[in-house]
C-alpha cells in the first residue's frame, strides 16, 4: 500500500488511514443516514465495522456495500444484533447458520472476516495484522455478588435487565451461548498463536476483550452480555498494538495494562444526539509510530473521554 495516494484541495498529500466504527444500527433512519455521509479522506483509507451494523441481512449488506464501494478495505466482525433471529425474519436462520450465512454475505462483497486471513495493514502506523474476532460472551462478567450464571441471571431480571439476546440470539447447533463461546475462543486462539509475534495485532471485537471498562455501566448487571473472562490476558499473550471494540455505545479511549482500547461505537439516535456525546464519525485506530506505542505517563487503565449512558 503506498503511504501517499491522494491530495487534500490545498495540493497537500492525503495519508492513508485505519479508521473504525461500529454500532452503527442502521434500521434507525437517522443511524443510516450517517452511513450515508461517512467518506474517506484518501483513496486507501481502510475501515474497520465492530459489529452491530443491523438485524437484517438486507440491511447489513446495505450499510457494508456503501462503505465497501467508499473504502479501500472494509473488515467486518459481528456483533450481538446480526446474530439476532427476529420472529419476522423471512431467513428464519440461527446461530453457526445464521453466521456462516453473514461471512458468505460478506465475502461476495469483498469484506474481510473473522473467518478469513488477517489482513497486513502497512500505511501510517503501520505495518500491522488486523485481526478480526468473534468469541461471543460466556456470563463470566458478572457482578461481585453472583457466583454463578443462575445467579447472575436472577439479579438482572430483578433489576429489570434482561438483554434480548436471550430471545432472538440462538446458540444453535450448540447447546448454550457460552458453548458456542468457549469453541469460538478456543479457535481464535489457535489463529492469534499462529500469527508473526513480530508484527503487533489490531484486535477487533464486538464486545471488550478485560472486564475493566465495564466498571463505569450504570447498570452492572448488563455486563454478563459483554464478553469472557477467557479474553482477559489476550492484550498481553499476544503482541498487541491496539484493541477496537463497541457494544458499550461509550465512545471512549482507555488503557489497559499499557495498551489501547478504543470504543468506537456509535449507537441509537437517543444516544449520540445527547449535547456532548463525542463521537458519530470514524475512529482513526493508528497514526504514525502508535502500533507499539505504551499509555501516556499515568494514564493506565484511566478514562481518556469519559460519557456514561445508559447501559
Amino acid at each position: 500500500m503506498s503511504e501517499i495516494d491522494t491530495e487534500h484541495p490545498t495540493g497537500q498529500p492525503v495519508r492513508p488511514r485505519l479508521l473504525a466504527i461500529s454500532d452503527l444500527h442502521v434500521a434507525h433512519a437517522e443511524n443510516r443516514a450517517i452511513v450515508e455521509g461517512i467518506r474517506p479522506e484518501s483513496d486507501g483509507d481502510w475501515l474497520i465495522v465492530a459489529g452491530d451494523v443491523a438485524e437484517r441481512p438486507e440491511q447489513i449488506a446495505w450499510a457494508l456495500r456503501t462503505l465497501r464501494d467508499r473504502f479501500a478495505q472494509v473488515i467486518w466482525a459481528p456483533g450481538n444484533h446480526e446474530l439476532w433471529t427476529p420472529k419476522q425474519d423471512p431467513d428464519a436462520l440461527r446461530g453457526v447458520a445464521r453466521y456462516e450465512h453473514l461471512v458468505g454475505l460478506c465475502r461476495d462483497l469483498g469484506v474481510l472476516t473473522p473467518e478469513d486471513p488477517y489482513a497486513l495493514w502497512e500505511g501510517a502506523g503501520g505495518p500491522v495484522r488486523i485481526a478480526p474476532l468473534f468469541v461471543l460472551y460466556d456470563y463470566s462478567f458478572r457482578t461481585p455478588t453472583a457466583a454463578n450464571k443462575e445467579e447472575s441471571l436472577a439479579q438482572a431480571l430483578a433489576a429489570g435487565v434482561v438483554c434480548t439476546d436471550e430471545f432472538f440470539l440462538h446458540p444453535d447447533p450448540y447447546p448454550t451461548r457460552e458453548d458456542w463461546c468457549h469453541a469460538r475462543v478456543a479457535y481464535t486462539e489457535e489463529r492469534l498463536a499462529a500469527c508473526d509475534p513480530e508484527v503487533p495485532l489490531v484486535l477487533v471485537n464486538h464486545y471488550p476483550l478485560v472486564r475493566a471498562p465495564l466498571d463505569i455501566l450504570r447498570l452492572p448487571e448488563f455486563a454478563q452480555w459483554c464478553g469472557t473472562e477467557r479474553t482477559a490476558d489476550w492484550h498481553l499473550r499476544f503482541h498487541t498494538g491496539v484493541v477496537v471494540y463497541g457494544h458499550l455505545h461509550i465512545p471512549r479511549t482507555t488503557w489497559h495494562d499499557g495498551v489501547r482500547f478504543e470504543e468506537v461505537s456509535v449507537g441509537y439516535p437517543r444516544e449520540w444526539k445527547r449535547p456532548g456525546h463525542p463521537r458519530t464519525v470514524p475512529r482513526e485506530v493508528l497514526t504514525a509510530g502508535t502500533a507499539g506505542a505504551s499509555a501516556p505517563d499515568g494514564q493506565t487503565g484511566r478514562l481518556l473521554d469519559a460519557l456514561h449512558d445508559d447501559l
